[in-house]
């Protein structure tokens, strides 16, 4: 029998979000209004962050099986601001805090700055109707 490969792992979402996080930093850099698509943006970042810090435990899982504790434990800390930034970006996006979003784009980027991201890139609009999407997620929080 052969090995099963997972080919929707923690590490290739984590991979694919931060590319598209590249791409949303970008684009909402490029918005001179607050527009529809610019919220897209905005929310696409705060939900595709945590996405990639609730991917992390399922990631240090085999790790930590394998008793490999610190490298587990560095890889949490690595990784460990992505579910505050989302946090703080899914507040001033659904409270529309631009002043506070402008001031968490560079630090996301500068998290982001290894990454690159070709113009040929085949990740599409990931970003479109995030909004929408993180108005519901939150919405079925509160009720």
């Amino acid at each position: 029998m052969s090995r099963l490969i997972n080919p929707d792992s923690a590490g290739k979402d984590r991979t694919r979000l931060s590319k598209a996080i590249v791409l949303a930093v970008r684009e909402l850099a490029k918005q001179k209004d607050v527009t529809a698509e610019a919220r897209d943006l905005a929310a696409f970042i705060a939900l595709a962050l945590q996405t990639i810090s609730e991917g992390i435990d399922a990631s240090v899982a085999a790790w930590e099986k394998r008793g490999y504790w610190v490298k587990a434990d560095r890889f949490r800390m690595d990784w460990m601001w992505t579910g505050q930034y989302a946090e703080k970006m899914k507040t001033a996006v659904l409270n529309d805090e631009w002043g506070t979003i402008a001031q968490l784009m560079p630090q996301i980027a500068m998290k982001f700055s290894k990454i690159q991201v070709s113009d040929n890139h085949r990740l599409g609009k990931p970003w479109t109707g995030a909004f929408g999407r993180l108005a519901l997620s939150a919405s079925k929080r509160e009720g």
